[in-house]
C-alpha cells in the first residue's frame, strides 16, 4: 500500500497570527463559498486556538480525501520570522472536493473540549491527541485504525544492555 503525501508549512505566530496561519490553511485546501470552505469557517476559533498553542508545530494537520494526502505543519517562532522553510504554494487539486476527513492535532488537556467543540460545527473535522499517530487510510478510502498498522517498541528490552 502506497500513499502518496503532499506536505505544506505555513507560517504563524509571531510572524502571523494564529487566525490568519488558518485562513491561510482554509484557502489552499477549499474553494471559497464552497460547502467545505463553510464548514472550514465555523470551526476556525477552534483550530485558531490549536495554531496559537503550537499544536501544529511538530505533528501534522491531516486531510485526506480527493488526491494525495496533505500533511500540514505550522512553523513558529524564528522559522515563522524568516520564513525558513515555509511552503504555502497552491495545491495542484482540491482535497475538500468530494468525500474529505481532516485530523487536527491537539493537546491532551485539551482533546475533551476540543473534540466537542469540533463536533458542533463538524463530522468531518476532528482531533486527535498530539502523541498519537498519523490516522490512516487505505487505498480503497475506507479509515483504518493507526493502532492497528503501528509497530509496538517494547522500550525495556530496547533499552536493555
Amino acid at each position: 500500500m502506497t500513499t502518496t503525501v503532499v506536505v505544506r508549512r505555513i507560517i504563524a505566530t509571531p510572524a502571523r497570527p494564529a487566525a490568519e496561519a488558518w485562513r491561510t490553511v482554509a484557502d489552499l485546501v477549499a474553494v471559497p463559498s464552497s460547502a467545505a470552505r463553510s464548514e472550514l469557517d465555523r470551526v476556525a476559533g477552534v483550530v485558531s486556538y490549536l495554531i496559537a498553542a503550537e499544536a501544529l508545530h511538530r505533528t501534522p494537520l491531516v486531510l485526506h480525501g480527493v488526491g494525495p494526502r496533505l500533511r500540514v505543519y505550522c512553523l513558529y517562532d524564528d522559522q515563522a520570522i524568516l520564513g525558513e522553510g515555509a511552503s504555502e504554494d497552491p495545491l495542484s487539486w482540491c482535497p475538500t472536493d468530494g468525500d474529505w476527513a481532516m485530523s487536527v492535532p491537539c493537546p491532551p488537556e485539551d482533546l475533551t473540549w476540543v473534540e466537542r467543540a469540533l463536533a458542533n460545527h463538524s463530522e468531518r473535522i476532528t482531533a486527535r491527541d498530539w502523541g498519537e499517530g498519523v490516522p490512516g487510510k487505505s487505498t480503497t478510502g475506507e479509515a483504518t485504525s493507526t493502532a492497528k498498522h503501528q509497530a509496538k517498541v517494547n522500550i525495556d528490552g530496547f533499552l536493555r544492555p
